[in-house]
């Protein structure tokens, strides 16, 4: 009996010790290069392109939709955005755009990539923009 007790304690100290010290993955956003982010943009139809930057009317990616983060345009569509759809985040400057895809990833959202490079990135690899 004391040696099955042992055993228990024992198996009980290593499970709490494996299991116990184990820490939540924080979720974070992926960064893609262009090329990645075109074949994003190609294979899933239910992709959101958001353009965060205040330049969307003189270039967008087409398809984009504009929540520009500095007049709160972000902040105020993110409860009314779909956590279950893939988001892909870019501006014209790696701060805002990180930003706009921590905003995202903060309200708990999982499927948040951003573009790697931005807008400049996206014309310069010779992909198809838009103007308004």
């Amino acid at each position: 009996m004391k040696k099955t007790f042992t055993i228990f304690v024992y198996i009980f100290a290593i499970s709490f010790f494996l299991f116990g010290c184990a820490t939540e993955t924080e979720n974070t956003y992926i960064d893609l290069s262009p090329m990645e982010a075109k074949e994003l943009i190609d294979n899933n139809a239910d992709l959101i392109i958001i353009d965060v930057s205040p330049y969307y009317d003189q270039g967008h990616i087409p398809g984009a939709v504009h929540y520009y983060i500095g007049d709160g345009s972000l902040d105020d569509a993110i409860p009314t955005l779909d956590k279950d759809k893939t988001y892909l985040v870019y501006c014209h400057v790696d701060s805002v755009a990180i930003q706009g895809a921590n905003k995202l990833i903060d309200a708990g959202f999982e499927n948040v990539y951003r573009l790697e490079g931005n807008y400049s990135a996206w014309v310069e690899a010779g992909y198809p923009v838009e103007t308004n």
